[in-house]
């Protein structure tokens, strides 16, 4: 039985070697990865999926400052095994960051990724029109959701920044 539920402080190392299998060593080269680096992900929002003992996927937000939008969060990254590619694990994920996020009062979310997998959950490159990452990125991929009724990303201009509590 598939449960997702939220990541906890001793899934590290599992999730290491998930995110090593699924996404490989380029994922250390992403602006995205950048923001993360010697970060924690926001409290209470980062998210594992496991299918008995085995954790089969994983999705983290993480705090960053939206340019002059204030505070935001970076999602990433949405890593599913493969074998259960299409089984609906990373739309589970992403429906319970997503909610969680918004429960907990956070206005948006950003995230670099596929344009047409991603406009499902309400994300659309429009909503990140002026932002920009650190490094080079995706334009294209740069999508946004503003999750109240608030259009907190409308306007905004700047570059991301990271914001969240340093790891050490």
């Amino acid at each position: 039985m598939i449960v997702i539920d939220r990541e906890s402080s001793f899934s590290h190392v599992e999730r290491e070697k998930l995110l090593d299998r699924v996404m490989g060593p380029a994922r250390f080269g992403k602006s995205s990865e950048a923001l993360r680096r010697g970060r924690l992900p926001a409290d209470g929002l980062a998210f594992v999926a496991h299918d008995g003992k085995h954790m089969i996927g994983t999705v983290r937000l993480w705090n960053v400052q939206a340019g002059n939008s204030g505070s935001a969060l970076l999602l990433g990254p949405l890593a599913v095994e493969k074998v259960y590619n299409g089984s609906g694990v990373g739309a589970g994920l992403m429906y319970a960051a997503l909610n969680a996020a918004q429960s907990t009062g956070h206005r948006s979310v950003l995230l670099v990724g596929d344009p047409d997998y991603y406009a499902r959950f309400g994300f659309h490159a429009a909503s990140a029109n002026g932002l920009a990452m650190p490094g080079y990125f995706d334009r294209h991929r740069f999508l946004g959701i503003n999750l109240g009724p608030e259009d907190a990303l409308s306007g905004s201009t700047g570059i991301l920044s990271a914001t969240g509590q340093l790891a050490h």
